[in-house]
């Protein structure tokens, strides 16, 4: 009876240590908002009407940026160009798995010229470039979990990205993609209503998606951390982890709690000026995948 104590008490031991969330160095591309303003409107979140101070938002986004560091992260700077003034969402210009990066092609022309900054960093810095043929919004609308069903791309479509670059971005990067159709405006990119919390686990908020995005959600990730409307208007959802600590939007303090009790570290920061643009964290980081 002793030994099979023993052997019980080992095995939830083992269970307790494979589970648990353990962070992993991550680079990062970010881009200075020192030509942000919100002048036209793109999404529902933008209002021209609503003044931006954009010291303010200099300072929260250094704080960001100070943040990732402070975990341990690499972050690589885009020089941000007068004229773009949504370059400081950088997760958009690019999608990048293991050291290929498939383009963005923005739907907006307001943002079109994006891209090609975006490519001439990723070309100087020597990475394999392909540039893409459909419209597509980069990291806003594709997410990548390595771990989860051999590999796996999560990608969006609805108001930006069009469902035909989700072939494309398959066989650029050579991943199955999983295609997901977003169907509240409020929610327009994939990173505002859904992320990637380590290697093969998710958190979403079940309202953005159609029924059946929604079944096969819960198909996939059953274990998924689920969002509710209140923190996903937060702009909650739009966050970066490592694995273990979740740098997230401070006004989502439901899903901190939520994630808290999952086993991760919340660590949020403010960001109300870039929240006028329609972004938070995750929209002014981008994972390079080396």
């Amino acid at each position: 009876m002793l030994t099979a104590v023993i052997e019980s008490s080992a095995y939830l031991l083992l269970v307790s240590v494979s589970h648990q969330q353990i962070p992993r160095k991550r680079t990062f591309l970010m881009c200075s908002p020192e030509h942000f303003e919100v002048t036209y409107a793109i999404n529902p979140w933008m209002d021209p009407a609503v003044s931006v101070d954009r010291t303010s938002a200099v300072h929260q986004w250094g704080r960001l940026r100070e943040t990732l560091v402070g975990l341990g992260h690499t972050v690589h700077l885009l020089t941000p160009e007068a004229g773009l003034p949504d370059m400081v969402y950088a997760a958009n210009g690019a999608f990048v798995v293991d050291g290929t990066v498939y383009g963005a092609r923005f739907k907006h022309e307001q943002r079109t010229a994006e891209a090609q900054a975006h490519q001439a960093f990723y070309e100087t810095h020597g990475w394999r470039y392909v540039a893409a043929a459909e419209t597509n919004e980069g990291e806003g609308d594709f997410a990548y979990l390595p771990e989860a069903h051999g590999g796996l791309i999560l990608a969006g479509y609805g108001f930006r990205t069009e469902p035909v670059a989700h072939a494309e971005a398959q066989e650029v990067l050579g991943r199955p993609v999983v295609s997901l159709r977003l169907v509240d405006p409020r929610f327009y990119h994939l990173d505002t209503a859904l992320t990637v919390l380590d290697d093969r686990t998710i958190s979403y908020f079940p309202g953005a998606f159609s029924h059946a995005a929604q079944r096969v959600l819960v198909q996939l990730f059953p274990d998924a951390v689920i969002a509710d409307e209140v923190d996903a208007f937060a702009f909650g959802l739009n966050l970066v982890s490592d694995g273990r600590n979740v740098v997230l939007n401070s006004a989502a303090t439901g899903l901190a709690a939520k994630l808290e009790a999952a086993g991760y570290t919340p660590v949020p920061v403010e960001l109300t000026e870039l929240r006028k643009g329609g972004g938070s964290v995750k929209c002014c980081v981008a994972e390079l995948r080396h």
